[in-house]
């Protein structure tokens, strides 16, 4: 067993590992309680898993949620949140909360693509790259990021600094460093610039860390949390582990750390390996937007701990649902008169209360509560799943239950 505290409220545990594998379980410990990792969190961007409350996501099993310091940023402002005693306070959740540095959104919506960083990059190789219809709203240079609100034009500049004083007025137990996102379509050589900027930046944000703790330490300890770039180069994603644990060779150094940027679905886990074979194995790591079954599984045996991702309750809204023999739609004609639940074996309020065919009306005559209840549906699958997934790792089954499952969800396709 391994433990460390940045702090007498904030620490990480190994518990138990995969014999000759990555895979393992822990605890992580906040000033709002412990999550078990491998842990899934749940995405509430704006201070809330849209369309649900959170006292719906403790019911569902969540450990912790995660939102988005750009967001909370230009609507409601950071400087609410801290007077209203921080981010669980405001949005009335008593666990675990985690901000992401805004980087993401930054550098995403600045170039026009929203949620999504385009995977399929095939032929393109570009440092300019924007999405088609769209006009650039961000520009990068070596002291931050300057880009326009998505809201309504509005100017402003991120630094590191102001992402942790933003970050520390939100308030979450853990936070990340501001880097700057890069997409599969750069250049190897605005890679490796792009890489020396971020690890810049991450000096930057721990001397503003440091400072910005100092001077709240009337309030809880926040983790803070480095962010592995490097794309889809192995030297670089090596170097920038290397890189951000050496930033605290002579000072306290990063609680955990962050795998971010574009990823090809074939080589996340091999990508995730050769991280988790550089950072130290006694701070917890966490990867940046997944949550399909076969990246989870992927994740957990390379060696990460917690993930989030905002897809469950996206597809929600749009009627997609898991069950344990893959993704359907229920807006489909096949499930207008299906009185079954959406998933037999699922144990989620929806799931115990209502049939395909009353989800079915509900998308189809455009009714709030459709999102509700597929919500609800959605997120309990994901956390179930990790949850199935420790257990697993912990009692020593992880392949059979791994090969198990994806031979059912996803049929003939694995």
């Amino acid at each position: 067993m391994t433990m460390i505290n940045s702090s007498d409220n904030f620490g990480f545990e190994v518990t138990s590992t995969v014999p000759g594998g990555r895979a393992r379980t822990g605890l992580i410990t906040t000033p709002h309680g412990t999550i078990e990792t491998p842990a899934f969190i749940a995405v509430g961007t704006k201070a809330t898993v849209k369309s649900v409350l959170p006292e719906t996501m403790a019911a569902l099993g969540a450990q912790a949620v995660l939102a988005n310091a750009y967001h909370l940023y230009l609507q409601p402002g950071s400087d609410l949140l801290d007077a209203a005693g921080g981010l669980g306070q405001f949005m009335n959740w008593p666990g675990p909360t985690f901000t992401d540095s805004g980087g993401f959104q930054v550098m995403s919506l600045g170039a026009g693509f929203k949620k999504v960083i385009a995977m399929d990059t095939v032929g393109i190789t570009s440092d300019e790259v924007i999405a088609a219809g769209t006009e650039r709203r961000a520009h990068v240079d070596d002291d931050g990021v300057t880009f326009k609100s998505h809201l309504n034009g509005s100017l402003h500049r991120f630094t590191p600094e102001v992402s942790m004083r933003v970050q520390h007025e939100i308030g979450a137990d853990v936070m990340f460093a501001f880097d700057e996102l890069t997409t599969l379509m750069n250049t190897r050589g605005y890679q490796e610039e792009s890489l020396e900027r971020t690890r810049r930046w991450a000096d930057r944000c721990l001397t503003a860390h440091a400072q910005l703790t100092a001077a709240r330490a009337d309030r809880p300890y926040q983790a803070l949390f480095g962010v592995i770039q490097g794309a889809q180069y192995e030297d670089l994603r090596r170097k920038a582990c290397r890189d951000l644990e050496a930033l605290g060779q002579d000072r306290p150094g990063f609680d955990g750390y962050g795998i971010g940027g574009a990823l090809e679905k074939e080589n996340l886990g091999t990508i995730v390996g050769w991280c988790a074979d550089e950072l130290p194995e006694e701070k917890p790591r966490h990867l940046l937007g997944i949550s399909e079954p076969d990246d989870l599984f992927a994740a957990v045996e390379a060696g990460a701990d917690t993930f989030d991702c905002v897809s469950p309750s996206r597809v929600a809204r749009n009627g997609a649902l898991y069950t344990r023999d893959g993704r359907f739609n229920v807006v489909t004609a096949a499930n207008r008169r299906n009185f079954g639940p959406i998933d037999p074996d699922c144990d989620c309020y929806t799931c115990a209360h209502y049939s395909r065919a009353y989800l079915h009306h509900l998308f189809k005559a455009k009714e709030i509560n459709a999102n509700t209840l597929a919500t609800i549906h959605n997120e309990r699958f994901v956390i179930r799943f990790v949850d199935e997934i420790r257990a697993a790792v912990r009692d020593g089954h992880f392949d059979d239950f791994r090969r198990a499952f994806l031979a059912r969800y996803y049929g003939s396709r694995h």
